[in-house]
């Protein structure tokens, strides 16, 4: 087989005696998000529930169950919204942008 095979057979190899939680020697880098205040990022966005929820891609319903502690962000979520956090107009500067 080729080099290139090798490779990607090994890393695969690798990839699953770790999600099988055997030693491999192999770095993990974890990173933790903290749960966002999710009413105070929209409120300093200046949005309406409606208007932040669309802005983001998540309904209504799912703000409200972040912003009264109902549910939480998942990690996606949870990233975006500290960019949010960090600069309030990122979305809609990105998506504005050409």
């Amino acid at each position: 087989m080729s080099k290139a095979y090798d490779s990607i057979r090994k890393g695969l190899e690798e990839a699953l005696a770790h999600a099988k939680g055997e030693e491999t020697g192999a770095r993990v880098h974890t990173i933790e998000v903290p749960d966002p205040d999710v009413a105070a990022i929209r409120a300093q966005s200046g949005l309406s529930q409606a208007d932040f929820a669309r802005s983001i891609g998540v309904s209504v319903g799912t703000l409200r169950g972040w912003e009264q502690g109902r549910r939480r962000p998942d990690g996606p979520a949870r990233v975006l919204l500290a960019l949010i956090g960090k600069r309030p107009g990122i979305v809609q500067e990105e998506l504005l942008s050409d």
